[in-house]
C-alpha cells in the first residue's frame, strides 16, 4: 500500500511544482477573480509541499507498516521493520526532514527578517515625517486616521504602507501635491485594502518558497502571480469605497502618477499602490472583463480544498483501510 502512496503523492508534487503553477500563472480568469485566485496558490503551495514531504516520507517509513501512522509508530517505538530497510529508505527519510525543517526554517526566518525590516523602516520614518502630519493637519491626515497616517516631505509622488502589529500608510508630499481629493482618496482606499486583508500574510509564504528552493522556476511564478494577484484585490476593494462619476478611472489616474514617481522609494517588505503589473491593472480598471461566474467561482474554489484534500488523503487513507 504504501509504496503506491508514495508514488501517487511523488505524481502530485510533481505537477504542482510545474504544470499546475505554469497553468494558473498563464490563466485569464485569475484577473477577474483575484480572491479565487489567491486561494488556489494557497492551495498549491500547501499541498505541494504536503504532497512532496509525504512521498519521501512514506516511501521512507515503507518497511515499518502498511500505513503511514503505523509506520510511523513503528519506526518511533524502534519495532523491527517487517521489511529489508534499503539505503534509499534512510535516504528519503533524512530528504523528508530536511525538506521539512528548510521550508519551516525559512519561513519562520522570512517572516522574523521581514518583521524585523519594517520595525527599522517605522523608526526611520518617525524621524523623518514632516511635524503635525501624523496629527491630521495635513490633506493625507484628513483623508485617513491620525494614528496610521504619515507624511512624508518628499517630491516625487509615493505611497506605500508598512503592515504590522502598528501599521502605517505613508503618503509623500509629492504625491498630495499632484493628485486631486478623489486621487488621493482612492490611493488611500488601495493601502488600506492591502492592510485591512493582511495581504502581506499571503505573500509571506511564497517569499519563504521562493527562498528556500530558488532553483524551482514554479516558487519564481507563484511569488509573482500572488504579489500581482494582491495588487489587483487591493484595487477591488478599493473601488467599493470611492465615490463619483467615474471611480476606475481616478484609480487609475492614481496608479499612473504613483508609478511615474516611485522607482526605488519604496522600502522594503512595504505594499504599494505601485505593486504588481502597473499597465495590466490599469487596463483592467479601465476596460474590466465581466465578473467570474458564480459556478466557475466555485468551481476554483472546490479545486482548491481538492488539492488540500487529496495529499491528506493518500497520506490516511491506508490506515483506515
Amino acid at each position: 500500500m504504501l509504496p503506491a502512496t508514495a508514488l501517487a503523492l511523488g505524481l502530485l508534487a510533481a505537477l504542482l511544482a510545474w504544470p499546475v503553477p505554469a497553468a494558473l500563472a498563464r490563466a485569464r480568469w485569475p484577473r477577474r477573480d483575484p480572491l479565487a485566485a489567491l486561494v488556489c496558490w494557497q492551495a498549491i503551495g500547501l499541498a505541494g509541499g504536503l504532497a512532496i514531504i509525504g512521498a519521501l516520507l512514506v516511501h521512507g517509513l515503507a518497511p515499518w507498516g502498511h500505513s503511514l501512522p503505523e509506520a510511523w509508530w513503528h519506526w518511533v517505538t524502534r519495532q523491527p521493520s517487517a521489511e529489508p530497510v534499503r539505503g534509499d529508505h534512510w535516504v528519503a527519510q533524512t530528504l523528508a526532514a530536511v525538506l521539512a525543517l528548510e521550508l519551516l526554517g525559512v519561513l519562520a526566518l522570512s517572516g522574523v527578517r521581514t518583521a524585523r525590516t519594517r520595525r527599522r523602516h517605522r523608526a526611520l520614518l518617525e524621524l523623518l515625517v514632516r511635524p503635525g502630519a501624523s496629527s491630521g493637519e495635513s490633506a493625507a491626515g484628513e483623508r485617513a486616521s491620525a494614528e496610521e497616517t504619515l507624511l512624508l516631505d518628499h517630491p516625487a509622488p509615493v505611497a506605500f504602507c508598512i503592515p504590522g502589529a502598528r501599521p502605517l500608510l505613508v503618503l509623500s508630499s509629492g504625491m498630495v501635491a499632484e493628485l486631486d481629493g478623489a486621487q488621493l482618496d482612492a490611493v488611500v482606499a488601495h493601502e488600506r485594502a492591502h492592510l485591512r486583508e493582511h495581504h502581506h500574510l499571503l505573500l509571506l509564504p511564497f517569499v519563504a518558497w521562493r527562498a528556500a528552493l530558488p532553483v524551482l522556476p514554479a516558487a519564481d511564478r507563484a511569488h509573482d502571480g500572488v504579489r500581482d494577484l494582491v495588487e489587483m484585490r487591493a484595487d477591488d476593494v478599493a473601488l467599493r469605497s470611492l465615490s463619483g462619476p467615474d471611480p476606475r478611472r481616478t484609480l487609475a489616474v492614481a496608479i499612473v502618477a504613483a508609478a511615474g514617481g516611485a522607482g526605488g522609494q519604496v522600502p522594503e517588505g512595504a505594499l504599494a499602490v505601485t505593486g504588481g503589473p502597473v499597465a495590466v491593472r490599469v487596463r483592467r480598471l479601465l476596460a474590466p472583463a465581466d465578473p467570474l461566474p458564480a459556478r466557475a467561482r466555485w468551481a476554483a474554489l472546490a479545486g482548491a480544498v481538492a488539492l488540500l484534500l487529496v495529499p491528506t488523503l493518500l497520506l490516511l487513507l491506508p490506515a483506515l483501510l
